[in-house]
């Protein structure tokens, strides 16, 4: 075991009458990584804050190295020893540089560094950085043209040219392949081997089994479990997290009426096995899989954004091949696509306009739109899935995250559909707005077909009649949701993908 490099004891954190954090008590040991977990809304994201210096503790005590540790910002933190990477990549790059410059850009700001900077000296130096740390990039690239996975192991690279004590790693898998993240997970590795104390926030049973010398658990603002002793207690840090054992849920499983949705052979990929599977009427199904398992190209090819690698589908018994969006609408296919901020918000729209945007035909006369009705669909629908708001009419930006997000579901639930396909709905959405959502996706899942596609186990359970796993473009498992072998599902989403997988549990 390693020295402690950080100490927390009794952080309390409040913002005006919300009390976030409630007496964090925490270490963190040289050549260990701590695996932080907690669901949305924990205070996972504020307590890193604190260690990284954008927000000042309320109370308790830290000490870096032995010493007292408070910093005033981000910029003391850093050079006190503490490196963040947050989950946003490109807060840890700079995309329009190329990577020599961003692997040296600290060093190129320090004092006595001088006016003039010699581009081979540079690169040169860049070279020996990377190679340190096991890559292979180009280091003329400009980052903005690499992949996810590359620009993520650059902004890490930039972080340890810090010499960090601390490295705190916030979702660094969340859009990473699998292949991608095993990557990550050998540079990790490295860096546990040089000694860094390593915070990794992240609750993708994947990871916490792939890197985990330590999971600390958080609920509610307070710490809910520390596990420690190998071999480390998976599940029950799952239900030290949730408050109760992860297939613990207030679901009685619905069968399902007549089909709606039938694939017959459909292959998400050119090599793959083929998929077969029936959507049935009232049922919620869960897709769940790691990144690149298929789950947002299954969604693309039944919205028509992608053509299959082979087989057929079936909508309500007749033939279905969508040309595009439009036609699938048309059909009665809706799509709720994920990174709302990207691919659903129009910033410059009101609540009323952004809910109603595919729909304002229906709300329009002679191209004229009706505010009045427009404004009474909106209200009804606000209220429905509660919407914290003073009006329709103010501006989407004016909303939370996980209000946002509530008015893009409730957008696709303004028409009745026949499916609808909702990729990662609870994408960056506290717990209690979670648990709204889904309760609103059951609670109107009547008339229709639901495909709720989910990177986590957890949310694949609190919400589905049925789950089915995806892994590398292949089928992987089966589950109707009641006593579920957790160990089993799990190893589903994390290990190979079989080439036959039929089997389905109970």
């Amino acid at each position: 075991m390693g020295e402690t490099v950080c100490e927390i004891r009794d952080l309390r954190k409040s913002f005006g009458q919300n009390h976030v954090l409630l007496g964090i008590d925490l270490e963190l040991r040289s050549g260990e990584v701590t695996v932080l977990m907690g669901a949305n809304g924990a205070g996972k994201s504020t307590l890193v804050k604190v260690l990284c210096g954008h927000h000042r503790m309320d109370g308790g005590h830290m000490t870096l190295a032995g010493a007292p540790y408070a910093p005033h910002d981000a910029a003391e933190a850093i050079a006190r020893g503490v490196v963040t990477v947050h989950q946003s990549i490109d807060d840890g790059v700079i995309p329009d540089l190329d990577v020599a410059t961003n692997l040296m850009l600290d060093r190129l700001t320090e004092p006595g560094a001088g006016l003039f900077v010699r581009d081979a000296k540079l690169r040169a130096r860049a070279a020996e950085v990377a190679r340190g740390m096991g890559l292979t990039v180009d280091v003329r690239r400009r980052v903005a043209d690499l992949d996810i996975a590359d620009r993520q192991m650059i902004a890490i690279a930039r972080a340890m040219a810090r010499a960090p004590k601390v490295l705190v790693l916030d979702e660094p898998t969340s859009s990473l392949s699998a292949a991608e993240a095993e990557r990550l997970f050998s540079l990790i590795d490295r860096l546990r081997a040089q000694g860094v104390a390593i915070l990794y926030i992240s609750h993708r049973m994947s990871d916490i089994r792939r890197l985990a010398d330590k999971i600390v658990c958080m609920r509610d603002g307070a710490i809910s479990g520390v596990f420690a002793q190998a071999p480390l207690d998976y599940e029950a840090a799952v239900a030290a997290m949730l408050g109760h054992k992860m297939t613990e849920v207030d679901i009685t499983p619905r069968r399902g009426n007549a089909p709606v949705l039938e694939c017959a052979g459909l292959q998400l990929q050119p090599g793959r096995p083929p998929i077969d599977l029936t959507l049935r009427e009232c049922e919620v199904v869960a897709v769940t899989g790691l990144l690149g398992s298929g789950k947002t190209r299954l969604a693309e090819i039944i919205y028509g954004l992608r053509r299959p690698a082979g087989g057929t589908m079936r909508l309500d018994g007749a033939p279905y091949a969508p040309r595009d969006a439009r036609a699938a609408v048309a059909a009665g296919v809706f799509l709720s696509p994920k990174d709302r901020g990207a691919n659903a918000v129009i910033p410059d729209f009101d609540i009323a306009d952004n809910m109603t945007l595919p729909f304002l035909g229906a709300f329009s006369r002679l191209s004229l739109l009706s505010r009045a009705r427009q404004r009474d669909t909106v209200g009804e629908m606000v209220d429905r899935i509660g919407v914290v708001c003073r009006s329709p009419r103010d501006g989407i930006l004016t909303l939370s995250g996980g209000n946002q997000q509530k008015v893009m579901i409730g957008r696709w639930l303004i028409e009745p559909c026949r499916v609808l396909l909702l990729d990662e709905p609870f994408q960056g959405v506290d717990i209690g707005a979670r648990r709204d959502i889904g309760r609103h996706i059951r609670d109107t899942a009547a008339g229709r077909a639901t495909i709720v596609l989910v990177a986590e186990i957890d949310e694949a359970i609190e919400i589905a009649d049925r789950i089915i796993v995806l892994n590398e473009g292949a089928l992987a498992g089966e589950h109707v949701n009641e006593n579920i072998d957790l160990g089993r599902l799990v190893a589903q989403v994390s290990g190979p993908a079989p080439m036959l997988a039929t089997e389905t549990t109970a």
